[in-house]
């Protein structure tokens, strides 16, 4: 072997040698790297998410066993994790920088003890419970008028007209003829025919005592009060049961109110009250409720509530402005921001935040509403926290995902099938037209973080307004669309440059 082959061997052998040290140091630096390492990076294996089904993010309710292509849409099955809760939860988790993009607030649920006092304006009317008729006993005529005129106040007694009554006069002739012969049966069987004719006591005596008869007569007013009615000129000609004035009294006012419907189950007849004349502010006037009446205002939707009130001096005059307040019993009730209830018509829903980051919808019930807060009769505790701001997209993403409020009866939970998103306006997505009709489009979009919904491609509606857009297959489009029934339709379309 000469001197050049003995030179190569040793320089292989020294290159093999060091590479069985870098091997060496090499294995002993990996183990001591994975003997370094977490638990999730040293067994992977352990630590995957554990799969409860897939779905199709547009039919949430159908569950499979297996990934694999929806047969609803063009696109792959999700998995649902079992850490991510949902439908099999009764809760949603969500994470606290995704609670912070979404603006949530939350709200704490309160006990205070409120007064069912209401305060609401009215207008002064006339009592139509002390009003007097003056009719016409007899035909007669009118001899004279007294200067009396619609809206005048007068007191009792005050003379109205002077009539003369020829049946009067007949009937008082015969009683002076009957009294001139001196029986006493027969005198009085005469008095009581001129009672009975309508003539008044007085008046009788007078007849009587200056045994003349009395042609003219005169009708007075039988109570005081106000004339809302003057139906009698001089010279008119009476008949039986003719009504001559209508006189309405003064002592003690009507106060009509209108209280709004959500507040009527506080109201009740004989509940005191207080008001303050917007005239007057500084006297203060005391009443009761002396009726509620049955119709409410189809335009204000409000209720009348008739509140009686004393006129002493009748210095409260109809028409006049008043405020009052109405005194009702004290009760301990909780209280949430009106803005965290959510009200479909069929319920009304919260939803609770509870530890963990999860957010459960609960059924409320609801009382009256006051200075934006809401009254709850039943589903929540006091001390508890309540979604106050941006309960509607977590609201879109428990429809999506199923979740029914826990307390809510078999009839009126959402089934999982009809996702409710009309609670938000429209949701934005950038695509691309891949076919195009009259009143549809088929788009492939990018993914929908909002519904949760990944890339695919999926046909649409188009809005009336869209059915002649000018736009064709392959353009690139930036759009909006809603949820109508089951279906979805796009109610926004802009061009996007490629």
């Amino acid at each position: 072997m000469n001197s050049a082959s003995i030179k190569k061997n040793v320089i292989l052998t020294a290159v093999g040698l060091l590479i069985l040290a870098m091997g060496a140091a090499g294995g002993a630096w990996w183990t001591k790297r994975s003997s370094n390492m977490p638990p999730a990076y040293a067994q992977s294996s352990k630590s995957e998410r554990k799969v409860l089904y897939w779905y199709d993010p547009m039919k949430p309710d159908a569950k499979f066993d297996k990934p694999g292509p929806s047969p609803f849409m063009d696109m792959q099955l999700v998995a649902r994790y079992a850490d991510e809760g949902g439908a099999d939860t009764g809760a949603l988790a969500v994470s606290t920088r995704a609670s912070q993009s979404l603006g949530m607030r939350l709200a704490t649920v309160v006990q205070q003890d409120l007064s069912n006092t209401l305060e609401v304006t009215g207008t002064l009317q006339l009592s139509e419970r002390d009003v007097s008729i003056v009719q016409a006993r007899t035909s007669g005529f009118v001899e004279r008028v007294y200067a009396r005129a619609p809206g005048d106040v007068i007191a009792a007694g005050s003379p109205l007209v002077d009539v003369t009554n020829p049946e009067w006069v007949g009937a008082q002739q015969e009683f002076l003829a009957v009294k001139a012969m001196g029986d006493a049966a027969l005198t009085q069987a005469a008095r009581q025919r001129l009672a009975l004719l309508g003539m008044s006591s007085a008046l009788i005596q007078r007849v009587e005592s200056s045994n003349r008869t009395v042609t003219v007569t005169t009708i007075t007013a039988p109570g005081s009060g106000v004339i809302s009615e003057l139906a009698v000129r001089q010279g008119m000609s009476l008949s039986p049961g003719m009504t001559l004035a209508r006189i309405t009294g003064l002592g003690a006012v009507w106060l009509e109110l209108a209280v709004p419907q959500g507040q009527a189950s506080t109201l009740e007849v004989g509940q005191a009250v207080q008001a303050r004349l917007t005239a007057a502010p500084e006297t203060l006037l005391k009443g009761k409720v002396t009726s509620v009446l049955t119709e409410t205002n189809p335009d204000t939707r409000t209720l009348r509530v008739r509140v009686e009130l004393p006129n002493p001096g009748q210095r409260l005059r109809a028409g006049m402005l008043a405020t009052a307040t109405l005194q009702g019993p004290t009760e301990s009730v909780l209280l949430v921001p009106s803005d965290a209830v959510i009200r479909t018509g069929k319920r009304a829903l919260v939803y609770l935040a509870e530890d963990g980051g999860q957010y459960r919808p609960v059924d409320v019930q609801l009382g009256a509403e006051r200075d934006g807060q809401l009254v709850i009769r039943q589903g929540l505790n006091v001390g508890q926290k309540v979604v106050a701001s941006g309960q509607f997209l977590l609201d879109s993403e428990a429809s999506m995902r199923g979740v029914v409020p826990s307390s809510s009866p078999p009839s009126t939970r959402m089934s999982p099938a009809a996702p409710s998103m009309e609670k938000v306006a429209a949701f934005e997505t950038q695509g691309v037209i891949e076919e195009l009709d009259a009143s549809n489009i088929k788009l492939r979009h990018q993914p929908v973080p909002a519904l949760k919904w990944p890339a695919m491609t999926m046909g649409f509606k188009r809005a009336k307004e869209l059915q002649s857009s000018g736009f064709k297959v392959g353009d690139t489009v930036q759009f909006q669309f809603r949820a109508v029934g089951d279906e979805y339709e796009v109610v926004a379309l802009k061009g996007v440059k490629p």
